[in-house]
């Protein structure tokens, strides 16, 4: 791992069939953040609780400061989808993930960040996005994980203003981020976790960093790897960012099961 790397997040499910003893030197070596792909909140029910009680063994071993999940569903009372998929922006959907938030924080033990997707439909309901997402962070005492590149790609695909939705939510809310390149094909803008940040996305991660003040941005790249001295230029630019808009944070890189952050001192 590059000296450059100063925390670490890890992907909750890749540890949930093994790699504990890994998961033990990582968190000895590293400040970790343990996210979520599959806890659903966005399902009507409980939490499957199979699912949360795995989710709650790695965080036990990593000792993060706090745990993410999407504002999402990725299964039916049916079926497992097997991808993120968006909700209605609506007091019901609100509730509901308020509810499973509250319900993962108290089960892990650890305040919880809620992640916006990348969807190539763009739901209506009676509340708007950015409403949604204080509602949710307001009810639910939790924070927000912006991801930069999904807000971006969204903004592309739907044509709308992303600094414009972003003046609407409350900097307060926003802990983290995530950044990575995106991809460009067949007229659609794609998130691929494979590629270096762009130009473009480095001047909107300036206007995130002087409106929130952020304790942390993770690149999350999991595919594609840099060399060392690639990743290592990133993880600088950020914290140059970082430190130009009052936020002393740390950049890290992705590998495999862990993603790379910048954590704020």
């Amino acid at each position: 791992m590059p000296p450059a790397v100063e925390c670490l997040e890890i992907t909750a499910e890749h540890f949930f069939d093994g790699g504990q003893d890994y998961l033990a030197r990582l968190s000895e070596r590293y400040p970790l953040f343990v996210h979520g792909l599959g806890l659903s909140l966005g399902t009507p029910g409980l939490l499957d609780q199979e699912t949360l009680e795995s989710f709650a063994s790695v965080v036990k071993i990593a000792r993060p400061e706090w745990i993410s999940e999407h504002i999402a569903f990725t299964r039916t009372s049916e079926v497992d989808l097997g991808h993120l998929n968006p909700v209605i922006p609506c007091r019901e959907s609100l509730d509901r993930i308020v509810g499973h938030a509250r319900q993962l924080s108290e089960y892990c033990g650890r305040p919880v960040l809620l992640e916006n997707i990348t969807s190539h439909l763009r739901l209506e309901g009676d509340m708007e996005e950015a409403d949604f997402l204080n509602g949710i962070c307001e009810e639910g005492d939790c924070g927000l994980l912006l991801d930069i590149t999904n807000l971006f790609i969204n903004s592309r695909n739907h044509k709308f203003d992303p600094v414009a939705w972003l003046e609407k939510l409350n900097p307060a809310f926003i802990v983290q981020c995530h950044v990575v390149g995106y991809n460009y094909r067949d007229g659609t803008w794609h998130d691929s976790h494979a590629s270096a940040i762009q130009e473009d996305l480095w001047e909107f991660i300036e206007v995130v960093a002087s409106y929130a003040p952020l304790r942390s941005i993770i690149i999350e790249r999991d595919g594609g790897f840099p060399c060392n001295e690639e990743l290592s230029a990133e993880l600088g630019r950020l914290r140059k960012i970082l430190k130009t808009h009052g936020s002393d944070t740390k950049p890290v890189p992705a590998a495999g099961e862990t993603r790379s952050a910048e954590e704020a001192g």
